[in-house]
């Protein structure tokens, strides 16, 4: 059995949440944290926690790479971090962008906009001691890494990881985990990395419904591919496959205080 620690069930993808769950657990898949993105999202995420309260973990986040969100409603999901605390597992996600710079000529302002939103975000995070799932790829892993330090933020995941091997191992060695998706099926950037971290320090994500190539071409994308994935951490690492997801949900529930049944 596995946790899919990186999901978004508010998409209007999964609006049978019901049947999503039940058709995760049918691929070992027993339980799902699912990520905010903005105040809306957030809510569902809270309402969807508390309606499947033994197969859902809520998070509260606000996307970086979401240029139509503005600061007033970054103000609301601090806001709901500050009132729903006690009922989330983590905040995220969260982090720098980075996929929306590109072509853009005030790219540096949008950067350090970005910087001080993640600033007044950790912050909640480490006044509650919330774990935090951070959207960092590539060039923005290392200024993500930097303000975790800077709030003393003791767990975190670089969700869907993507950057430098001198990158990965500072993160690593930090005590964070990085976590990979269905891309490690078929994607050598996403092996290597497998094989080159700790399986004590890796995490496996659907990130549905986002789509993917390969096998899953044309597939509907949910959190029954994170066993999928675990299973392909056990070939590259050539380890029994229930010792794997044995191991990587252990990780999910310790980094996001989750209990363990």
């Amino acid at each position: 059995m596995i946790i899919d620690s990186h999901c978004h069930l508010h998409d209007p993808a999964f609006k049978d949440l019901g049947e999503t769950l039940r058709v995760a657990l049918t691929h070992d898949v027993w339980g799902v944290v699912g990520v905010g993105v903005d105040p809306d999202s957030n809510a569902y995420m809270l309402r969807a926690a508390a309606s499947f309260p033994k197969a859902v973990w809520s998070c509260v986040g606000f996307h970086p790479d979401r240029p139509e969100l503005d600061d007033a409603a970054c103000d609301k999901a601090i806001a709901q971090v500050h009132d729903n605390h006690a009922r989330i597992v983590a905040l995220g996600e969260v982090g720098l962008p980075w996929y929306s710079l590109e072509g853009r000529a005030d790219a540096a302002e949008l950067m350090t906009r970005g910087r001080r939103r993640l600033n007044r975000l950790l912050a909640a995070a480490a006044r509650y001691d919330l774990p935090v799932a951070l959207h960092a790829p590539h060039g923005a892993a290392v200024g993500a890494l930097e303000a975790l330090k800077k709030h003393g933020i003791e767990r975190a995941v670089f969700h869907w990881h993507k950057a430098p091997a001198d990158v990965t191992r500072a993160i690593v060695d930090a005590g964070y985990c990085v976590s990979v998706g269905p891309e490690v099926v078929y994607r050598e950037r996403d092996r290597e990395l497998v094989a080159a971290v700790d399986l004590e320090s890796l995490l496996v994500e659907s990130d549905g419904p986002w789509p993917y190539r390969g096998e899953f071409e044309g597939m509907p994308s949910g959190p029954w591919l994170a066993s999928r994935v675990a299973e392909e951490v056990a070939k590259i690492k050539r380890l029994p496959v229930d010792d794997v997801m044995f191991q990587l949900s252990g990780n999910t529930c310790r980094l996001f205080d989750l209990m363990w049944t």
